[in-house]
């Protein structure tokens, strides 16, 4: 049973002004005995029977209570029959943050050997280099000047990336990383030991020697394939002909590696 002062609230919230209650409740206050007799009905017109709200009980009677903070109370069938309101609305799905993976560069490169030496060369148009290209011609001079022979053997097809153009597979510069370097381990291991690898154009120099253009004319150590040589592009050397002067310095130092092995 709730006390009267919230009891009031209640029925305010209600709308009630006046009320009467049948039975006598706990923590209310005392009801006058004539307002609980009947009505006589008078002669006339019959009027609707007047109630009378009851009386509050003196200040000295009413017991002390405790004076909560002012609520609208709920009653307890409305507290169970609360629910949970769903909108009928359609939930817009979150969308799952995809993996951005990265563009695959795109090469070709063919690996061939010359003696002592084995040469990874970027092809400039991606076809095999023919016999009066100019930069097959370029290739095979500067053969001459590290004395190798000028006619070098093919081995393999040439390595062109991306090697799907469609598919979720991840063709990005580590998986090319990954793919020209055992690319070039398993060929070289089917040839005779090589002096030195020759890398020839920046794919070549980065996706198989994991190094960039500053690398140039410099030697590298490729774990699992040995030592290499940077060599600018062909294209490069042909469209910049004043890096022929640093690569023929570079040359003089590094051919010491092959020019031993052929005595």
């Amino acid at each position: 049973m709730i006390p009267e002062l919230r009891r009031r609230a209640y029925l305010s919230a209600m709308q009630v002004a006046s009320w009467l209650p049948r039975v006598a409740l706990p923590f209310a206050a005392p009801s006058r005995p004539e307002l609980l007799e009947p009505l006589q009905e008078p002669v006339g017109e019959a009027q609707p029977p007047a109630i009378a709200q009851p009386e509050s009980p003196p200040v000295g009677d009413r017991p002390a209570t405790v004076h909560p903070r002012l609520e609208v109370p709920r009653p307890k069938s409305q507290e169970r029959n609360i629910r949970p309101v769903v909108s009928d609305e359609p939930q817009t799905p979150v969308p799952t943050p995809k993996i951005a993976m990265e563009a695959p560069p795109r090469f070709a490169l063919q690996l061939l050997r010359a003696g002592h030496c084995a040469v990874l060369v970027e092809l400039p148009t991606g076809e095999p280099l023919q016999g009066r290209d100019p930069a097959y011609l370029l290739l095979k001079d500067l053969l001459r000047a590290a004395g190798l022979p000028d006619s070098p053997q093919i081995i393999g097809q040439p390595v062109r990336w991306p090697l799907l153009s469609r598919g979720n597979m991840d063709q990005g510069p580590t998986a090319a990383l990954e793919f020209v370097q055992s690319f070039v381990a398993a060929r070289l291991e089917e040839q005779e030991p090589c002096s030195c690898l020759w890398l020839v154009g920046l794919p070549a120099i980065r996706f198989a020697g994991e190094a960039d253009a500053g690398d140039y004319c410099r030697e590298l150590q490729i774990e699992g394939i040995g030592p290499a040589w940077a060599v600018p592009g062909l294209e490069l050397l042909m469209d910049e002909p004043v890096r022929k002067a640093e690569l023929w310095q570079a040359m003089r130092r590094v051919k010491q590696r092959w020019m031993s092995q052929s005595e």
